[in-house]
């Protein structure tokens, strides 16, 4: 199966991240095999959440992301994502993303990766965005 190189083009970051405001609602930007391509903007605190399915990676594009982790026994950590840096959250992995100030982030995780995993509430997005 041919794909036509019309359907290759490139993506700004920048110009995606101007069409939109609201925080904690991914819109999807591209696709990948299996996966989506999601851009976020982050203010705030999250939820504890995990997913039991799918690993997530969190690029961070601008401005900085704290990780909050729990491991085993309710042990709890953060680690700082600084502009540039990426972490991967494996599945089962309880944890909670932050950031103090507007954070620009790039996702990629499997298509049926719900934003807040295990948990429903007001920040659950069921159907997202294409940008």
């Amino acid at each position: 199966m041919s794909t036509s190189t019309t359907d290759v083009a490139k993506v700004s970051l920048a110009d995606k991240f101007s069409l939109f405001q609201e925080h904690y609602s991914p819109k999807i930007v591209g696709e990948l095999n299996d996966s989506y391509v999601k851009l976020v903007k982050l203010q705030g605190e999250f939820v504890w959440h995990h997913h039991d399915h799918e690993d997530e990676l969190f690029l961070v594009v601008k401005g900085c992301l704290f990780m909050g982790l729990q491991g085993d026994g309710g042990a709890q950590r953060e680690v700082v994502i600084h502009q540039g840096e990426f972490i991967i959250i494996p599945k089962g992995v309880e944890h909670k993303p932050r950031a103090d100030e507007e954070t620009h982030i790039m996702l990629l995780e499997p298509k049926t990766t719900l934003n807040t995993g295990n948990v429903r509430g007001d920040r659950t997005v069921d159907v997202l965005d294409r940008i």
